[in-house]
Parts: structure tokens; C-alpha cells; sequence
């Protein structure tokens, strides 16, 4: 039997402004992961896996930065004549002012390519963000929606009551249905939050995002649809119609869309692999160059830590995740952070609860506070901007930021 017609579209244009320096030179699903990774590599391995090979990669801030990464598609099996990876780019003169330019959210977003789906005339359309951490094979999601006859399911997971506030949370009926949808409530009553993994009818999406633009379009300033992200108009319309349905995804899943909240995945792999990385069934699959072995000299210690390729530690890193040719002196003290590529740690510095990035140099300065809640709070994680450095005697305090290209 032949396969049904299935496009897969990975939104990966936001400017993602929570995270700060480490942001402003790249887009948000181009930062690394666990050294070796970016987050852009999850979605498309999954897909890979899961035997999707039509594939539209949306991308508008700093898009230039995840060309070199996915390689036109290469690492996934994607680089191919008919099909494969899609660059999707924001378009300027090719409609009215909703219809071109950078989308203001990823429900915008998907307006503004609505043509475009309708032409390709899939059956099923899957959507998915790029900055999360899972492994998934969306055959499931897609087999639950079409049993159910939904016209959107929502896979969903489950965290702590007290982070749901951050997601849209979902509460169902004993046959799936949505029945209940807020949007980053303030007191949220659930811990069940959309993935932002998406399943839709593309027919019924095209209708409601035309609807909803005749009716909120007329309330926005010229260029915004008025259809923001997901979880303003256009879920909950299908969700007050019955339309929509959850599955429930098993396993890991994070977001790591804040810098507490990315530190804490990075924390989270140091002594596991999550069930995310270590699959040889189902490998995350990435673009990155060749480098020697990692390399841990005499003096040199190493606790529950990640090393990449090219890293050579003679000092002490506790707890962290070092990126490839990441080096630590001897009298250099890491811990608990996450350093980008080829940054090095001079002798006499110490880097606590931080996100430093690439080619950055830290020299014998004391960067973080080794007292921070940084797992708890976003404001008391030091992030460094690439290409930046810390001088001699100069100190960063819990929650400092530092612009790419500074001096310190």
C-alpha cells in the first residue's frame, strides 16, 4: 500500500529573545545540545526515523545560521531531487501585507504559507517547533489522528504542576478529546502541556486560519494577521469546536527555551542519555566537523561531565558539559555550566551556573556564583556572548549577561 501524503513543517524562525546573548547572532533552534548536537537536529532526526521525507524548514530570524547546519537536508537523508528539505524564507512583493514578511507567531506563520500547504495538497500535515529535546516517532501521533478524526491532535506530555504555567496545558475527555485549553495559565490545574507537536487536517486549518483572519484582522495593525501563536485563537477555535484530540507522548521531553530551563536538560544527561541519545535504532543524527579525541591530562579531574571532541581538561570540571575544543587550564575550575565551542578557561579562573559561548575566553577571572538557584530562576544564570572575554580579576555575579564581542 502506498503511503499516505504527509508533510512535515519545523517552525524555526523565532528570535528566541529569552535567551538572551546567546541569541543574538543565531537562531534559537541553531544553539547546541549536549556539545556535539543543535536543537534544530532533534526534529528533523525524528523525523528522518520516522520515514518523513517531505520536509518544510520554516526559518526567518538569523536564518543564515541553520544553513550550515542542516546542510541541505544531508544528514537526515533529506538532500534528494523530488522532496527532501525545504528552506522556507520570508518572502517580500509576493502578496498583501499578512501574507509576506516575518511572521508574528507561529499560528502567523501559518497563515502565511497557507497557499502553499493547499498547493501541496498533503493529507495530513505535521508541525512542529525546533527547540525542544525528545525522541518520537510521530507515525503514532499520526495513526491516533486519523482514528480519531480529528482535525488537530496536540501531543502532549507531562511536568511539574509548577512549570506548566509556561506551556498550554490540556485537559481531556475519557475518549481524548480536548475539552479544556489555556495558554500559559497563572494557576494552571494540570500537568498534562502540549508539545507543540501538531497534527492537523491541513483542509480544516486552512479554513479556520482564513476565518480567524476575516475576524481578528480587522483588529490589528497593517502586516499582523492578528493570530499570534498557537494557543491565541487558533487551537482554542478548534478546541471550542470539538475538533481537536491529545496523544499522550512517553518519555523525555523538555523545552529549552530559557536559560535555567537549558541548563537543566544539560543537567539532566550528565550521568543519563535520557532515552533520547544513546538509541542506536534511532541515533540524533547532525552536521558538525571532525575533531580529535577529548583529552583529560594529568591533574586534570572530571566529574559526571560531557565531554565533545577536541576538549583537553587539566584543570577541574564538575558537573558540566564542555563543547568541542573547549579547554580547561590547569588551576581552572568549571562546574555545573555549559560551554560552547573552542571557548578556553585560563589558569586561576572559576565558571559556576553559566552558559558561555563559542570562542569565548575566560582569564583568571571568577565568572557565576557557585550559590546560585540557577535551576530555579533564569535571572541568576551568567550567560557570556561568543566571542567575549573575561579578564584577569574582573567577576560576572550570578545573573550577569555579556554582550557578544565584550570584554569583561
Amino acid at each position: 500500500m502506498p503511503r499516505d501524503r504527509i508533510l512535515a513543517l519545523v517552525q524555526a524562525g523565532g528570535a528566541g529573545s529569552r535567551m538572551d546573548v546567546l541569541t543574538r547572532e543565531r537562531a534559537k533552534p541553531a544553539l547546541p545540545f549536549a556539545g556535539v548536537f543543535q536543537l534544530v537536529d532533534f526534529p528533523l532526526s525524528n523525523l528522518a526515523h520516522s520515514g518523513i521525507s517531505d520536509v518544510w524548514l520554516s526559518v526567518q530570524y538569523l536564518g543564515s545560521s541553520l544553513e550550515e547546519q542542516v546542510a541541505n537536508g544531508r544528514p537526515w537523508g533529506l538532500d534528494r531531487t523530488r522532496g527532501g528539505l525545504r528552506l522556507l524564507m520570508p518572502q517580500q512583493g509576493t502578496g498583501t501585507l499578512d501574507e509576506e514578511g516575518f511572521a508574528r507567531g507561529n499560528a502567523d506563520g501559518l497563515y502565511r504559507i497557507r497557499d502553499q500547504i493547499a498547493d501541496f495538497a498533503p493529507e495530513t500535515l505535521l508541525v512542529l517547533s525546533a527547540d525542544h529535546v525528545y525522541r518520537f516517532d510521530y507515525n503514532t501521533a499520526i495513526a491516533a489522528h486519523r482514528a480519531s478524526g480529528a482535525a488537530c491532535t496536540l501531543v502532549t506530555s507531562t511536568v511539574a504542576l509548577d512549570e506548566a504555567s509556561n506551556h498550554a496545558t490540556v485537559t481531556c475527555d475519557g475518549t481524548g478529546r480536548v475539552t479544556k485549553f489555556a495558554y500559559k495559565p497563572d494557576e494552571p490545574d494540570t500537568e498534562t502541556v502540549a508539545t507543540e507537536i501538531f497534527v492537523y487536517d491541513p483542509k480544516i486549518l486552512v479554513e479556520i486560519l482564513e476565518e480567524l483572519h476575516r475576524e481578528l484582522s480587522a483588529q490589528s495593525e497593517p502586516g499582523d494577521t492578528g493570530l499570534g501563536d498557537f494557543g491565541e485563537h487558533l487551537v482554542p477555535r478548534m478546541v471550542e469546536r470539538g475538533l481537536a484530540f491529545a496523544y499522550q507522548m512517553s518519555g523525555y521531553w523538555r523545552d529549552l527555551g530559557q536559560p535555567h530551563k537549558y541548563l537543566q536538560a544539560h543537567q539532566d544527561l550528565l550521568t543519563d542519555d535520557l532515552g533520547v541519545l544513546a538509541d542506536p535504532g534511532w541515533p540524533i543524527l547532525t552536521q558538525q566537523p571532525p575533531r580529535v579525541p577529548a583529552r583529560v591530562l594529568e591533574g586534570g579531574v572530571v566529574v559526571d561531565s560531557v565531554l565533545s571532541p577536541g576538549v583537553r581538561v587539566e584543570g577541574t570540571v564538575h558537573r558540566s558539559v564542555l563543547g568541542p575544543g573547549v579547554m580547561v587550564e590547569a588551576g581552572a575550575t568549571v562546574r555545573n555550566s555549559v560551554l560552547f565551542t573552542d571557548t578556553v578557561v585560563r589558569s586561576g579562573s572559576t565558571v559556576d551556573w553559566a552558559v558561555v559561548d563559542r570562542d569565548c575566553e575566560i582569564a583568571g577571572a571568577e565568572v557565576g556564583d557557585p550559590a546560585a538557584r540557577a535551576l530555579d530562576d533564569p535571572d541568576e544564570v551568567v550567560l557570556v556572548g561568543r566571542d567575549s572575554t573575561v579578564g584577569p580579576g574582573a567577576r560576572l555575579a550570578k545573573g550577569a549577561r555579556l554582550e557578544p564581542g565584550s570584554a569583561a
